[in-house]
C-alpha cells in the first residue's frame, strides 16, 4: 500500500497537448483569440488578420478588441481630405445662390487709450 502512494505522488500527469493544439489550431482559423494567447503569439495573429481577415481577441470572453490590417483600416476608416464634401458642393443644385453676410456691428470696439 505504501508503494502505491509514493507510485501516485511520483507519477507524471499526462500532457493534454493534443488538446491544446486543437485549440490553437482552431483559434487561427476562426480569427477569434484568448488574450493570453494573442501576446503568445502575436506574430501569427499579425499574419493572421494580413491574410485571412480581422482577428478578434477576447478578455473573460468578451470581445475587446479587433486586430487587422493597415490596408483594412485605411479603407474602413476613409479619408479625411474634404473631397466628398467639395465635390457634394459642386453637384448641389443650390451652388448658384450667393449669400452675402448680414451686416452686424463687430462686438469689440475701437477704445481710445
Amino acid at each position: 500500500m505504501l508503494y502505491a502512494i509514493l507510485v501516485s505522488m511520483t507519477k507524471k500527469k499526462k500532457r493534454k497537448g493534443r488538446k491544446v493544439r486543437r485549440v490553437l489550431k482552431r483559434e487561427a482559423t476562426t480569427g477569434r483569440w484568448v488574450l493570453h494567447e494573442a501576446k503568445a503569439r502575436f506574430s501569427e495573429v499579425v499574419r493572421q488578420a494580413n491574410t485571412v481577415g480581422p482577428q478578434h481577441v477576447t478578455v473573460h470572453g468578451r470581445n475587446e478588441v479587433v486586430i487587422m490590417s493597415a490596408e483594412e483600416y485605411a479603407r474602413l476608416k476613409g479619408e479625411r481630405s474634404g473631397r466628398l464634401l467639395v465635390d457634394l458642393m459642386r453637384k448641389s443644385p443650390l451652388r448658384d445662390i450667393e449669400i452675402e453676410p448680414a451686416a452686424e456691428p463687430s462686438p469689440v470696439r475701437d477704445v481710445d487709450l
